[in-house]
């Protein structure tokens, strides 16, 4: 769990880098927030697709455990 932590800190900080160098950029404001929101969504659509892989994950070992669990209970019965 602690490369978990370690990435998670790396990437918050690679996200407030970026934050700040587009804040602090010579560019209109119109444009700044463009950005920011185009960032923001790039963000959520990374984090969907973590998510949605660690929720695969979980159902492929759920559906593991409860196919090794029946053959388990078939030999017992025999």
């Amino acid at each position: 769990m602690e490369s978990g932590k370690v990435f998670l800190g790396v990437l918050g900080g690679v996200a407030a880098g970026a934050l700040l160098g587009i804040l602090f950029a010579p560019e209109k404001g119109s444009k700044t927030r463009k950005k920011i929101m185009n960032k923001g969504k790039g963000y959520a659509d990374e984090l969907k697709g973590k998510f949605d892989e660690i929720k695969q994950d979980v159902n492929h070992r759920y559906e593991s455990f409860i196919g090794e669990a029946k053959d388990m209970v078939a030999k017992k019965e025999v």
